[in-house]
């Protein structure tokens, strides 16, 4: 097959270059770099011609949500998702041969925050109008929405569209999430924070990959689809099995203002810790993918080895 990935530089676009070994992957990216096609992610250019003809493509790109939701790094990351998902659907409408399946990067960021149930595709609440949820929050609900919605301007006949509504990928790649709370762990500051209470949602890189080949190979699936572990967890559940894991006695809690204050050093946000993502798939299951890691003690356990094996 021919896989094109744009914004396939970062940590999940690793893992799927590294998945798809033996295939042709073209990585469209902003930054230059040896193998890569270079793109501005907002307007048609020499980079379509990689699409043309192509099996898959895999839209990745977006600016980081770790940052400070500032009304410059808000605006960012709304024209940064909306101008690469229209641009690649431009692209494919004017291919003589455009690829069979578009699978677009979204987020499981966009249900409510939520404690009492899990959200599926079917039965799962977009967030935006919770009375408990900042307005910062409601700012990430709203681009999350438009990123999705910018997918499907275009009239794709030939090309069938999943939104991926991804948990955190967990990989052990230096800089990837796992890494930096594993890295928090190992310094004793991986305990409750705030209450504890929010969900964790999840999903380990061989599951995500895994499911990838599942959404190309099905074509009966199409539309929001949850990539997400079966089993998320409470936040202090999630902490004390990664302290398990890497063999650490001590976390240190930290209370919601504390993290505010942190928050605002490190220059990033606490929805990123204090929402509560219960997000699952149903989907997934209904259409005979099965977890290798459902549950996160041994996804966890298997992770470690390999952070610990890669110093």
């Amino acid at each position: 097959m021919k896989i094109v990935i744009p914004g396939g530089s970062g940590h999940v676009g690793a893992a799927l270059r590294r998945h798809f070994i033996g295939h042709e992957v073209v990585v469209l990216s902003r930054q230059s770099a040896p193998g890569v096609v270079a793109w501005d992610g907002r307007t048609l250019g020499d980079w379509t011609r990689e699409i043309e003809g192509a099996d898959v493509v895999i839209n990745l790109a977006g600016r980081s949500v770790n940052c400070r939701y500032t009304k410059q790094n808000l605006d960012e990351m709304m024209n940064s998702r909306v101008d690469s998902a229209r641009v690649i659907g431009q692209a494919i409408s004017q291919c003589q041969n455009p690829p069979r399946v578009w699978l677009q990067s979204s987020t499981a960021t966009i249900y409510a925050h939520r404690f009492d149930a899990n959200h599926d595709e079917k039965n799962g609440i977009i967030g935006g109008t919770e009375k408990d949820a900042p307005p910062k929050w409601r700012a990430s609900i709203e681009i999350a929405k438009a990123w999705e919605a910018a997918a499907f301007e275009c009239d794709l006949p030939r090309t069938r569209r999943i939104l991926m509504r991804s948990a955190m990928t967990m990989s052990p790649d230096p800089g990837s999430i796992f890494s930096v709370l594993a890295g928090m762990t190992k310094r004793g500051l991986m305990g409750k924070q705030g209450s504890g209470r929010q969900y964790v949602s999840w999903i380990h890189e061989i599951d995500f990959c895994r499911a990838v080949d599942h959404l190309i190979a099905r074509e009966d699936l199409s539309g929001p689809v949850n990539l997400c572990a079966p089993n998320p967890l409470p936040q202090a559940e999630f902490a004390r099995v990664l302290r398990d894991s890497l063999g650490v006695k001590i976390g240190l809690p930290t209370p919601a203002f504390a993290l505010e204050i942190g928050a605002i050093f490190l220059k990033t946000e606490t929805e990123l810790i204090l929402k509560s993502r219960r997000v699952v798939s149903s989907a997934l299951p209904a259409s005979g993918f099965e977890f290798q890691f459902p549950h996160w003690p041994e996804a966890c356990r298997e992770l470690v080895g390999r952070w610990n094996a890669s110093g």
